[in-house]
C-alpha cells in the first residue's frame, strides 16, 4: 500500500449524486480493493499509476479546511464517502473522518454516511449529536467466499449486519444499501428479509459494468461460474430489460413488506 499525505485545496464539495447537495471524502483511494469499485475513475485526476486499491492519499489537512459560524450547510446534505470509505481502516490511525465530524456539528447538515467498516460505531458519540444523521451499511454478498473476491479487505456481511443493529440501537437512522447487486449472485431479498427488524430504510443498486471494471469482472466470473459471463453479456445488451424486471421485482416487495426504499439503479428509463 502507497500512503501519501497530501493537503487539499477543499473538502465540502457540491455534489453530483442522485440525492445530496455536497460530498466529503477525506481519503483519495480506499484500502477496501473492491474489484467492482467505479470510483477507479478517479485516478484519471490524481496520475496514480498504481492498481486501485494499492494506494491511498491522505487529506491531512481537511478538518481544517471546515468553515466555523456558517449558515451555509445547515439542512444541507453532506454525503460522506462518495468515492472512498470515509471508515477505511487507515482512519483508525489518522481520524480525520472523526475530527470533521467535530468541525460539523455547530453547522448541523443532515449528515448521510456510506460505509462498509465497522469503524463508523467508534463515532455514535459525535453521530449522536446531529439532529438528522443516516449511516448506510453497503453489503451485497451472503456468500463469504464471494465476498473475499471482490471485496478482498472488507469486514464480512455478517459484521455489517451488527454495525446495523448496533446504530439502531444507539437511535441512529440506520439504511442496508445493497449495492451492487450482482446479477445472479447478490440475494437482495434474503438480506432484506434478514434485517427488517433494525433497518430504517433500504437503498439498491445495480452493478454498473463500466470499462474500468468490466475486466476484472469477467475474470471473477470465469473462476466462479463461467456459464454466467454469456449471461452477463445478455444482460447487459442494450435489448436487455433484465434490469427494469428486477425494479419492478424490489418494488413489489418492499411495497407487500411496508419498505422505505430508495432505487438507483443504472439503466435507461422505462
Amino acid at each position: 500500500m502507497i500512503l501519501k499525505e497530501i493537503e487539499a485545496k477543499s473538502i465540502i464539495v457540491k455534489s453530483n449524486l442522485p440525492e445530496g447537495d455536497f460530498v466529503i471524502n477525506p481519503y483519495t483511494g480506499c484500502g477496501h480493493a473492491c474489484l467492482y469499485c467505479y470510483a477507479r475513475f478517479m485516478k484519471r485526476f490524481t496520475n496514480h499509476s498504481e492498481s486501485w486499491g494499492d494506494f491511498i492519499d491522505i487529506k491531512i489537512n481537511a478538518p481544517n479546511l471546515i468553515p466555523e459560524n456558517t449558515e451555509k450547510f445547515k439542512n444541507k446534505s453532506i454525503v460522506f464517502g462518495s468515492v472512498t470509505d470515509a471508515y477505511q481502516p487507515l482512519e483508525g490511525k489518522y481520524k480525520l473522518t472523526r475530527q470533521i465530524l467535530q468541525k460539523l456539528i455547530p453547522l448541523q447538515p443532515n449528515l448521510d454516511i456510506i460505509t462498509k467498516s465497522n469503524l463508523v460505531l467508534r463515532d455514535i458519540d459525535l453521530l449522536k449529536q446531529f439532529d438528522n444523521c443516516t449511516v448506510a451499511i453497503s453489503a451485497s454478498f451472503l456468500d463469504e467466499k464471494v465476498k473475499n473476491k471482490l471485496e478482498p479487505q472488507s469486514i464480512a456481511t455478517k459484521k455489517r449486519i451488527d454495525i446495523l443493529k448496533q446504530l439502531r440501537k444507539a437511535g441512529i437512522k440506520t439504511v442496508l444499501f445493497v449495492s451492487p447487486i450482482f446479477p445472479e449472485i447478490s440475494d437482495w431479498k434474503k438480506l432484506t428479509d434478514s434485517t427488517q427488524d433494525f433497518v430504517n430504510q433500504y437503498w439498491f443498486e445495480s452493478l454498473n459494468l463500466y470499462p474500468s471494471i468490466r475486466k476484472e469482472v469477467y475474470k471473477f466470473l470465469k473462476g466462479y461460474n463461467p456459464d454466467l459471463i454469456s449471461r452477463y453479456k445478455e444482460i447487459y445488451s442494450s435489448n436487455s430489460h433484465y434490469w427494469d424486471r428486477t425494479e419492478d421485482e424490489i418494488q413489489d416487495y418492499c411495497k407487500q413488506n411496508k419498505l422505505d426504499y430508495r432505487i438507483y439503479f443504472h439503466h435507461k428509463s422505462k
